[in-house]
């Protein structure tokens, strides 16, 4: 167990495949995928058209023009 936590551990990039025999079930192969996360933020400074309606939609707020769904479910033209 130990063996499989220090093969684990050291995998990188470079280093992405490990083979593990595993009693009863035979050779297992763990293949270490990169994943890049990317944040809310980083998404919508990245599109321009997205970008855009943030940047509308927080000048609506602090206008004080916004409506509240609440509002906008009453309004009898929606």
């Amino acid at each position: 167990m130990e063996d499989l936590m220090e093969q684990l551990s050291n995998m990188n990039k470079d280093n992405s495949v490990c083979q593990v025999f595993i009693l009863g079930k035979g050779n297992i192969t763990i293949v270490l995928q990169d994943e890049t996360i990317y944040s809310p933020t980083s998404i919508i400074h990245s599109n321009k058209y997205l970008k855009q309606i943030v940047a509308e939609s927080t000048g609506v707020e602090k206008e004080g023009r916004e409506i509240s769904s609440a509002d906008l479910m009453r309004n009898p033209f929606f």
